[in-house]
Order: C-alpha cells, then structure tokens, then sequence
C-alpha cells in the first residue's frame, strides 16, 4: 500500500490480484446483483482505497477503477453485466447500476479433450474468439456504433472457462499464417448464400464486395453498413466506361464519389480484433489456474504438472525449478489472507497446506461458486465446432493437424444440438470445393477423371482429363490436369478427350496442361485408365504462367495514384494516366475479374475490353435489381 495526498491508502496492482478480488466477490454474491457501494465495500482493495465513497473524488474514482477491472475480465471471456435499479436518486446517494457475473441461462458443456488436440484447438479457439462479438450489457445507440467495430451479429461471448477443461490450451503455438490472416480481416458480416447463413470475417468492403460477387446468390445480411458500402459499389460500377471513351475525352474523368469521406474500406480509428487471450500475463494465468481448480474439486494435481500445463514444457531442470515457485506463487495468491485475518476477496479455494508443504500436491475446495465458470457455454461450442470444422476443410493448417481437427469435429458435433453449428468463413480462404475429394481420390489412384465443368465464358463443357495435382492460390483451390489421355482412355470416353489442343506459341507444341478452380467442376466420375499414362512432371510455377499466357489481356483506369490493391496484381502493368494510373493486366478467369472491378469500382473510371466491361455493367445491373425486388 502506498499513502495518497489524500490520507487514504491507495491500491497497488503488484501481484495482480485486482481483478481476481472482484470475481471472487461477485462469484461468490451470484445470482443477487451487488451496487456499486456493495463492491467497493467487500472487494478489500477498493474499501482501502476509497473508504465508503464519502466524497465524488472518491467515487469517480472508484468508478475508474472497476471499470478498468471490468474490462480486463471481459477481454479474457469473463463478463460483468449491469442494469439499472428501479429507483435511485443522486440526492438519497443511492447507487445508479448494480452488477453480476454474467454467466448464461445454460449449464456449461465439460469435454474431454486429447494432449494431442490442444494445437487444433488452440488454433480453433483463436478463430472463434476473432469470429465472436464482444457484447456489454449497457449496449450504446446502434445509430452511433462505430463502423469499424468489429463483430457478428448474434455471436456469443468466448468463455475463458475452455481453459478449465482443456489445460495448457495457453501454452500452445498458433501458426503464424493463421494469426496473420485472422488478425487481417478485422471485420465481419453476415452473408445470405442460397438460404444458409454464413458469418464471414473480411479485411475492407472492397474484400467483402469480392467474396459477395464470387458467390452467386450470395446477399450481405448485415451489418447495415456493409450492405450500404455494397450498394455503392454496385452503383458505381454502372457508371464505368470503356477505355477507347475515356481515352478519348481527356476530361471524362470523374470526380471521386462524395461519400468517400465516409468510405468504410478501411479503419480509420484503430480499431482491430483484441489479441487471443492466450499470452503469459500473471492475471491471465492466475485466472485459468483458478477455473482449472474449479473444475476439478478434490483431485490432486502435482506442482510439475500444472507447471507444465499453464507455463509449459521446460527445457531444463533449472526452467522446471522457476516454473513451479510461480506455480506455487498463483496458489498463494488464490488463497491470501488480509493482515487483519479477514478473508480478502481474492481467497477462492481451500487448499490443502499438508499435502502441499509435504509431497507437492495441490488439492482445492470451496470455489466459491466459481465452477459455474468452468467449461463451454453451449453457444461458444457451437462456434468453436464451427471453427474446428472450417480449419480441417481449409488449407490454414498443415495437412497432419487438418487430419486432426477433422477427428476433433466429429467428436464436438456430437455436443452440439442439430442445426445450432454456425457457418463461417474467410474472405480468399475458401473450404474444400464440393468435388475436392473425388478429384483427390483420381490423383492418389493414377484414374483419370470424367468431369463436367463451367469454363471462365460460364459455357458449361464435359471433358476427361488426368488430374495431376491440387494447389492453393490465395486460398482458392485449383487442379492441374493432363489432357493428352487418349491412348489411356476407354472407348465409350473417347468422344470427350480433347482432341485440338492450343499451340503453344514459345515452341509451337499443343498445350497438354490446363488448370481449373476446382469449385468450377460440377460433376465427376472416377474413370479406370486402359493403360498407365506418362505424365511429366511440371512445376506450379510454370502452370501458373501458361494459365496467364492463355487468358483475357484486359485494362483499367483508377481516379488516383498509387491504389493499394494494385500492388496485389501479379505481372500488372502500371502507366500513369490522368489524375489516376492505367493498369493492363492477363486475367485467366473473366468471372474474377468482373467481379475485381465491381469491387473496387469506386476507385475506378474506365474499364477495357468493351465485352468485359459489358459483362460487368450487366452484372451490377443484375444484383442491384435483386436488392430493389428484396426490399419491394
């Protein structure tokens, strides 16, 4: 304790207690709500420090400092809700909210879980706190919620009790390119696509108009903001012209859109997705100590195993050593006793000293209630499989530990209720396309493949082909197939094995290789060869380059310079032109790039070629007249 100018005692943090002392008084209060006068007289840290609230200095800054606690306990998935008494009065110095834990009208789901599902659930928790919205019991107006907050409609909070059932979950490495790509896509809405609900987290509303565009039947549910921020991209796109008019008309080009004071594609207030609880603060790992214990009254745990569950696997006996002082430490302090020998807040557990001081074991009782923190609310859990579910058919883990949360999920659905599992996405990292496993299946046995497809005009045609290998571009799946399959061929598919290949103009030979996005093949067949085929091996950079050197040269004019999605291009062209830059560019798929320029039609005045630019008015003109039949 430290004097103020004051006379009165004020708090010291030192051994992150703070929070915890406001638990364990709340905890140990539920289901009865406790003023404000009510908790700083039981949490010993406030009543040593503000007295009884005599005066205003006192109470602002008592209201200072709970409000700081508060939201430290929130950002770790323990919330406190408020609400305001019947009657109060200012003048009677009555209180004007009283609090408790906010805890959920269900029993928490306790799981057993594997050591070796702890880094898929550790990536699947990481996404689904991301995906999750952060809700206050004291909502604002919503006309004055930022546009840039971050969330998902109808989300439920992450509970931190996960750590109670799945110990050292803390400790575990999340792949970089997962947190990267999560952490990037700061935004989120609610997406309509052929009836099912899909939250899709985003990076700006140009990412979002993209993933809209690439799905068709896909309609933003909301937020209203997004909807909005779509609409005018739509709008805009009516308006583009062609090159050969713009170049014409040195003056064609257009001023920028009014609402670009308001353009929501980026953040302009800082706001991004708080980092996963998982970091190596004492209060963090005091509080997932603490729900650990909850969980599992009267069982014993040696000090080495909660060291290594809560701080991790040491590398010598010296790190052991150190690792469990601070174990033994956290339990001392969940346990502390005032000077005066009242029980502080803080006190939550009964431990057994004898067993501790002899042998080394820690055995707790009397949580004070705290075990109806412990486990998974049934809402988390349906996120959480959802998150699971979505990283075992996405290509953001390594294929051994997708092998792994595929196991997982068939295991959590079976906790779920049918129907409850929400659907998730993010933009540019789609799941597994309908036919990725048959065409898996053609590669791993050497079969050759009977598929129908949609080609980049949107013509549908029926080929059979040698599927040769998957790869992943930017999250979108493709396959690289081998044509020349002829000889391998049965008769009766001898009519559908492509016969006048394209030349290749660098040496004049027929191109044998063609590359799909897998999502384009709407039905297939596993066929048996007659013969085995001779395939060569072709590197992805070369595929990569022939399904450019095959495609649609194409161009388009931007009202500014130095546009950041331009720097994302592969092999684009950049000349200045106007007030803006022209942007020529080799696209392999006319669908993509349709709906690349609708998306980021805002930025843009003149699009070429003419049959190109046609397909992306008409386009536009389609979605805007869906939304107008909707709202009618």
């Amino acid at each position: 304790m430290a004097e103020g100018t004051s006379g009165r005692r004020r708090f010291s943090d030192k051994w992150g207690k703070h929070e915890l002392d406001v638990l364990a008084v709340l905890s140990s209060a539920f289901p009865q709500w406790l003023t404000s006068r009510q908790i700083a007289q039981r949490v010993k840290a406030y009543a040593d420090s503000y007295g009884e609230l005599a005066d205003q200095a006192a109470k602002a800054a008592f209201a200072k400092q709970f409000q700081r606690d508060r939201a430290k306990l929130a950002a770790m998935g323990i919330a406190i809700e408020s609400r305001q008494p019947e009657y109060s009065s200012k003048s009677e110095g009555q209180d004007f909210a009283s609090y408790r834990l906010q805890l959920g009208d269900e029993p928490r789901v306790r799981l057993c879980f594997k050591p070796e599902d702890m880094s898929v659930l550790a990536a699947a928790n990481y996404l689904a706190r991301s995906m999750s919205m952060s809700s206050e019991s004291e909502q604002p107006d919503t006309s004055r919620i930022s546009r840039t907050a971050p969330r998902v409609p109808q989300t439920p909070i992450p509970g931190l009790g996960l750590d109670s059932i799945a110990p050292g979950l803390g400790t575990q490495t999340i792949p970089d390119v997962l947190v990267k790509v999560i952490d990037s896509r700061r935004f989120a809405a609610t997406i309509d696509v052929d009836g099912e609900h899909i939250n899709v987290a985003y990076t700006d509303s140009d990412d979002l108009a993209t993933y809209v565009l690439e799905h068709p039947g896909a309609a933003i549910v909301s937020p209203q903001e997004a909807v909005d921020a779509f609409h005018r991209r739509l709008r805009a796109a009516e308006s583009l012209q062609s090159i050969e008019e713009y170049e014409k008309d040195a003056n064609a080009h257009k001023d920028v859109d009014a609402d670009n004071a308001i353009d929501d594609s980026e953040p302009t207030n800082g706001h991004a997705r708080k980092q996963s609880f998982q970091t190596g603060s004492e209060v963090d790992r005091r509080l997932r100590l603490m729900l650990f214990l909850s969980a599992h009254l009267g069982e014993e745990f040696t000090l080495e195993e909660l060291a290594d569950r809560f701080i991790g696997k040491p590398n010598t006996p010296e790190e052991q050593k150190k690792s469990v002082n601070v174990i033994r430490k956290d339990i001392n302090t969940l346990t502390t006793v005032s000077d005066d020998g009242e029980m502080a807040g803080s006190q939550f557990f009964d431990i057994d000293w004898s067993l501790l001081d002899a042998e080394g074991i820690v055995s707790a009782t009397n949580s004070l209630g705290l075990e109806r923190l412990a486990g998974i609310s049934p809402q988390y859990l349906s996120m959480l499989t959802a998150s699971v579910s979505y990283l075992a058919h996405s290509p953001l883990l390594p294929n051994e530990q997708r092998t792994q949360a595929e196991n997982l999920y068939q295991r959590l659905q079976q906790h779920v209720r049918p129907g409850q599992t929400p659907w998730l996405s993010l933009t540019g990292y789609e799941l597994e396309p309908h036919n990725f496993n048959i065409v898996k299946r053609a590669i791993d046995s050497g079969s050759l493949l009977d598929m129908q497809y949609t080609d980049g005009a949107g013509s549908t045609r029926r080929r059979l082909v040698a599927p040769v290998k998957i790869y992943v571009d930017e999250g979108i799946y493709n396959v690289a197939l081998w044509t020349d399959v002829a000889k391998a061929a049965p008769e009766d598919k001898q009519d559908i094995v492509l016969r006048n290949a394209a030349i290749n103009k660098a040496n004049g030979k027929p191109r044998t290789w063609q590359v799909l996005h897998i999502a384009r093949i709407e039905q297939a067949k596993i066929v048996e060869p007659t013969c085995k085929l001779e395939i060569p091996d072709m590197p992805l950079s070369e595929l990569r380059k022939w399904s450019f050197d095959n495609g649609t040269a194409t161009s388009f004019i931007t009202d500014a310079k130095d546009m950041p999605f331009i720097q994302n291009l592969p092999d684009a062209t950049v000349e200045p032109c106007g007030k803006g830059e022209k942007v020529n560019l080799i696209v392999s798929s006319d669908s993509w790039f349709v709906a690349f320029c609708i998306a980021h039609a805002r930025h843009l005045v003149a699009v070429g070629p003419e049959t190109l630019r046609s397909m992306i008015v008409a386009r536009a003109q389609r979605e805007l007249s869906v939304v107008q039949r909707t709202e009618d």
